[in-house]
């Protein structure tokens, strides 16, 4: 028998008809290739332009304290100083206007924000919500570790030459605790606040006749964690924002 006779029948007689046909509909069922990405739509990663880098040492300056709260940016000056045309500079400024970290005077120019009563306190009212949530994730977790990591920042502040090293290790301070909850979303919102919170320590660091106070609350607060004592631990954290508050912004509370 012929392979052309065997298969035949299958094919031509009533009994083949079903089969051809869960064929063809499978064959209309499955998925064909995912359709090719253009190669229009691929673009070149280009490496940082030269209004980010301008951007960035702007903010890191803010941040800092090199530009204060108030202060005007010159623009001939800073362009005569990064040594750029106004192009890239003004495209740096607008990206930190809309970040809201410059504001816009009509005919004036543009000002680093200053940072007002309210500010402040909704700075660390929503840090407060931030890292008591945190302090509650760490303390139902390997606390000790926590407790070590902190107990090191908190040497490194005890041993800061400057105020800019005490603020920086005040910030990895908190941080790290933030980092300790294992929340990625706890830490997303601390980030968010980074460059505010940035400003702040460095005008709080003014507030202070030496470094002692706050190596103080930050030991305070570690200790509290490594006890594993909730209350105390929550208790010194509001006190420790609380503080920060009545510094900066005499006559408002986060209570």
């Amino acid at each position: 028998m012929s392979t052309t006779g065997a298969l035949g029948p299958a094919i031509g007689n009533g009994k083949g008809k079903p089969a051809a046909r869960a064929l063809a509909k499978q064959s209309r069922e499955r998925p064909g290739p995912p359709p090719s990405l253009s190669l229009t739509e691929i673009e070149p990663v280009n490496r940082e332009s030269t209004a980010a880098i301008i951007a960035r040492q702007l903010r890191e300056a803010i941040m800092s304290g090199s530009l204060p709260p108030g202060a005007q940016l010159a623009e001939t000056e800073l362009a005569a100083q990064f040594q750029v045309s106004r192009g890239p500079l003004r495209e740096a400024m607008q990206r930190l206007v809309s970040e809201g970290l410059l504001r816009s005077e009509r005919h004036r120019g543009l000002f680093v924000i200053d940072l007002e009563p309210d500010d402040v306190h909704d700075i660390y009212g929503a840090r407060l919500a931030i890292e008591r949530a945190a302090v509650l994730r760490v303390l139902r977790g390997e606390r000790a570790g926590v407790a070590d990591d902190l107990t090191a920042i908190v040497r490194e502040m005890a041993f800061a030459a400057d105020g800019a090293e005490v603020s920086e290790a005040d910030v990895r301070f908190h941080e790290t605790l933030v980092a300790a909850s294992g929340s990625k979303r706890l830490q997303r919102m601390a980030r968010t606040l980074l460059i505010e919170t940035r400003m702040c320590l460095s005008a709080l660091g003014r507030t202070y006749s030496d470094n002692q106070e706050r190596v103080t609350e930050h030991q305070r607060i570690t200790d509290a964690i490594r006890a594993g004592d909730q209350e105390t631990a929550l208790s010194l954290l509001e006190a420790h924002m609380e503080d920060a508050v009545q510094r900066l912004a005499p006559g408002t509370s986060l209570v």
